[in-house]
């Protein structure tokens, strides 16, 4: 099982390679999203843009992801903990180290990965544009 989570507040590219990338890695992909008061105390205020059942249930219809999870903590280290997973995975922005659960995975013998993001997609990026142009 692979395991991986986010806000996925306006889903794009980014978003649509990575969980592919994600898949590639086992059999199973669970992918954890953020619940609305989690993504604000991450985001700020003014975030999430799109409700929590919403960017559940976008996830949810992507082909490559097999279970979709709301949690409402800051990090998913719980779940983690409670599903055991044999890859959690996170975007190469996060160090090894830094990622949620990697302490938890690697004690019982599972493997951390990160993947490469797309350069320039991200959800803060499209607000700051949409923002600009009005």
């Amino acid at each position: 099982m692979v395991f991986t989570n986010g806000c996925f507040d306006i889903l794009h590219i980014g978003h649509i390679r990575y969980i592919s990338r994600a898949k590639k890695l086992g059999n199973v992909l669970v992918v954890a999203v953020n619940t609305d008061s989690s993504v604000k105390r991450i985001k700020g205020k003014k975030r999430p843009l799109v409700p929590q059942d919403e960017r559940a249930s976008i996830v949810a219809a992507l082909e490559d992801v097999d279970f979709v999870v709301l949690f409402g903590e800051s990090t998913p280290g719980k779940l983690i903990k409670y599903l055991e997973p044999d890859i959690l995975v996170k975007g190469a922005d996060y160090k090894l180290a830094d990622i949620a659960g990697s302490d938890t995975v690697a004690g019982y013998g599972g493997l951390v990965k990160t993947i490469p993001l797309v350069k320039g997609r991200s959800t803060s990026n499209i607000i700051s544009k949409i923002r600009k142009s009005f």
